[in-house]
């Protein structure tokens, strides 16, 4: 009796043994990417940027065109692949270190001239390839290498919110914030993902989509505690839900 296929990789992934830690949450975003590609048809066109970060690799895993950009860069790139080649696919992929720190300039003025790319921004709160230090996203009282006693918002402030940074810019955008910690969560960042590109394809408006990850190595925790710790602590504070959506043309 003949059966059939019901999952299997994407043609968009390559079969390369991935670097990330165990329980990282990384290789749950880019199969969503890789199917979404898959699914739309756009692997062919595609080209990714990635950044400076655990991330650095994700050329290896993506079976499509990619560039490496320097730390934070990645929307520079973007910006002149796609007024270069309007034709391509063009998407980023960044974690919050390197989006929200040294790229926090070029992530809003992209956004603010509303480039027509994506953006894959992973937050998981803290500086994962360097050692674990407080990132731009790190929580209050949240202990890293670099705040043993804590993140005091006193001296350090609070945690950047990005998707709703970029919501406030007047220009049309499509901006959302989900999460993979749960199953039900991985479908709904998938639904997101898929609209980002989407409104490329369309020509529409520049888009973004926040995912909340795990950093089971750097929070000191097993990874079934980090997704736990995803829900009570980051998802409070970095609420998900869509945020900014271009007006039906």
């Amino acid at each position: 009796m003949a059966s059939n296929l019901i999952f299997q990789c994407p043609d968009s992934m390559t079969d390369a043994i991935t670097h990330y830690c165990p329980g990282c949450t990384h290789g749950i975003i880019h199969r969503l990417v890789a199917e979404t590609l898959d699914e739309l048809g756009l692997r062919e066109r595609t080209v990714g940027v990635a950044p400076v970060g655990c991330s650095v690799l994700a050329y290896n895993y993506f079976n499509c065109d990619f560039l490496e950009a320097a730390h934070g860069r990645a929307p520079a790139f973007a910006t002149g692949l796609k007024r270069a080649r309007p034709d391509l696919i063009v998407f980023t992929y960044q974690g919050d270190g390197d989006l929200a720190s040294i790229g926090t300039a070029e992530i809003i003025h992209a956004a603010n001239r509303g480039e027509k790319f994506t953006t894959i921004f992973v937050n998981n709160a803290i500086y994962g390839m360097t050692g674990g230090q407080m990132a731009p996203t790190t929580l209050p009282g949240q202990v890293t290498t670099t705040s043993p006693f804590g993140r005091d918002v006193q001296t350090c402030g609070y945690p950047i919110r990005v998707r709703e940074l970029l919501s406030a810019l007047r220009t049309p955008a499509y901006i959302a914030r989900v999460a993979v910690h749960t199953p039900r969560h991985v479908i709904e960042a998938k639904k997101a993902v898929r609209k980002a590109f989407q409104y490329q394809v369309q020509g529409r408006c520049f888009s973004l989509v926040e995912v909340l990850s795990t950093c089971p190595t750097n929070w000191g925790m097993t990874p079934i505690e980090s997704t736990q710790w995803v829900q009570d602590n980051m998802v409070p504070y970095f609420p998900l839900g869509e945020l900014k959506v271009p007006e039906e043309e």
